[in-house]
């Protein structure tokens, strides 16, 4: 019990201080004590008259055959020294030399802790009994003052606690964003956290008013988030609703319930919390754009297989001749999809396109090509079809032209023009190769490279089969710059 009531430090304490020297005075003598015991010692919680006794053992205890007497009656000893008991105590036979006591006993929810008692060093013959019921009375007080310390250092911790809680809580929610609020319906009042303030942008401090919130909300929206308010307070469901903010530059999640109704059902409090999920709104909607994106852009691409296939199979009716010709550009298309998946569909960049056809070390080893130009990066219809391109003359370079001989080399060229529109510029020219002749008949591959592909990116390709290689001249239109 002692130490549930945290009794046994040492501290002074004014106010059993005051109630030892009023038990003192009430009785003239030279000392009182407020002695609490537990199972092996005695402790002194407040002293008049000594100033350096803090405890000792129970043995030596006075306040122990208080505490121990059948009856709550208070203990009096007129000589301590022709008394069995403690003719032989320390107090007596040594300092201060006791020879009057009387005490009190001190309960505490039913237990008797100590005592509060008097003590002098002149024996006495009589005790008056008014004294003594005073001393009864005093002993009462000091009981009250350590149920109610008691008390008071419970509510201190519970209190300390909540506050802990509540910073905890509040921390949480500005950790997550999350705006809290309290709503007492029938004043229209709001109790709301900082985040709900700037959320809402309303002022840093004072009350907030329900219709200030609804004000703070995109005039479109304002209706339909009453309305699910409405049907919250009169149905009892939760309120859950998704707006916009007045200047349409956030969107705010709002959800809520009644938790709190009087006897004829009307509500009284709602509770609720509000989060700002503009960034989930923009992702959603950024994925959506790309989906469309996609779809656009896988359209294109079957169109574009199709075609390919289509003349492919017309040059190629064989099945063997069709696989042979049709899959090389069927993994181009394949390798620059892949590339521009891992970019979102942003595009890709010239040397990307050119390292597809060239391989990786074009740049390290210009033995068999030089290529000269701005890594400039390229839409995604221009990069599928300027790769169609590539691999439609590398195709050839390989088969017939400079590629076809150990000597042969490719020059690729390209910049950027300005006139009549901002456009890509693209040289190739074979040379060291053998001799070219213009073919009667062009084959599918000039074909996709003249006709086809150029209408698909809206671009002009002029092929030359010029004696010393053949040359192509490719311009593509580009992005204006923002």
């Amino acid at each position: 019990m002692l130490r549930s009531l945290e009794a046994l430090n040492s501290e002074r304490d004014a106010d059993f201080d005051r109630l030892t020297r009023i038990a003192a005075s009430l009785f003239g003598a030279k000392f009182a004590l407020l002695p609490l015991l537990d199972d092996e010692r005695q402790w002194f919680r407040s002293c008049f008259g000594v100033d350096n006794l803090h405890g000792s053992e129970v043995e030596a205890s006075f306040c122990a055959y208080t505490i121990a007497q059948p009856s709550a009656e208070p203990l009096v000893v007129l000589d301590t020294s022709k008394d069995a008991r403690f003719e032989g105590n320390p107090f007596v036979q040594g300092w201060p030399g006791v020879r009057f006591y009387a005490g009190a006993p001190v309960v505490v929810r039913g237990q008797r802790l100590g005592s509060l008692c008097v003590l002098d060093t002149e024996p006495r013959s009589a005790v008056d009994p008014n004294q003594l019921t005073q001393l009864v009375d005093l002993a009462g007080v000091v009981s009250s003052l350590l149920l109610l310390k008691d008390e008071a250092r419970v509510r201190a911790r519970t209190a300390a606690a909540l506050i802990r809680e509540e910073w905890r809580h509040a921390l949480t929610l500005e950790a997550g964003k999350v705006g809290s609020w309290v709503w007492d319906v029938p004043s229209g009042e709001l109790t709301c956290n900082d985040t709900f303030r700037r959320m809402y942008g309303l002022p840093d401090t004072g009350p907030v008013k329900a219709r200030e919130v609804f004000e703070a909300l995109h005039p479109s929206d304002q209706d339909r988030v009453q309305r699910e308010i409405t049907t919250s307070l009169e149905e009892g469901t939760d309120f859950n609703a998704e707006a916009r903010s007045a200047d349409a530059t956030r969107w705010l999640a709002m959800r809520g319930r009644v938790y709190q109704r009087d006897a004829n059902g009307q509500p009284l409090v709602m509770m609720g919390a509000s989060t700002d999920i503009s960034e989930n709104k923009l992702s959603a909607e950024n994925t959506r754009l790309l989906l469309r994106e996609l779809n656009h852009r896988v359209k294109n691409t079957l169109a574009m297989i199709q075609s390919v296939a289509r003349q492919t199979v017309r040059q190629n009716p064989d099945p063997n001749s069709f696989i042979d010709a049709f899959s090389g550009r069927l993994k181009t298309i394949s390798d620059a999809h892949v590339l521009l998946a891992n970019r979102d569909w942003s595009g890709v960049t010239m040397y990307e396109v050119v390292e597809s056809q060239f391989g990786p070390r074009f740049l390290e080893q210009p033995d068999r090509a030089e290529v000269k130009g701005e890594n400039i990066m390229l839409p995604a219809d221009h990069a599928l079809g300027l790769g169609l391109i590539l691999h439609e003359l590398t195709t050839n370079t390989h088969r017939y032209g400079a590629w076809a001989t150990e000597n042969g080399v490719v020059d690729l060229e390209w910049r950027i023009t300005d006139e009549p529109v901002r456009g890509l510029a693209l040289s190739w020219r074979e040379r060291g190769g053998p001799q070219v002749t213009k073919p009667k008949e062009y084959g599918l591959g000039a074909r996709l490279i003249e006709r086809s592909l150029a209408k698909v990116l809206d671009s002009k390709v002029d092929l030359e089969f010029n004696p010393t290689g053949v040359r192509a001249s490719i311009w593509l239109p580009l992005p204006s710059q923002p």
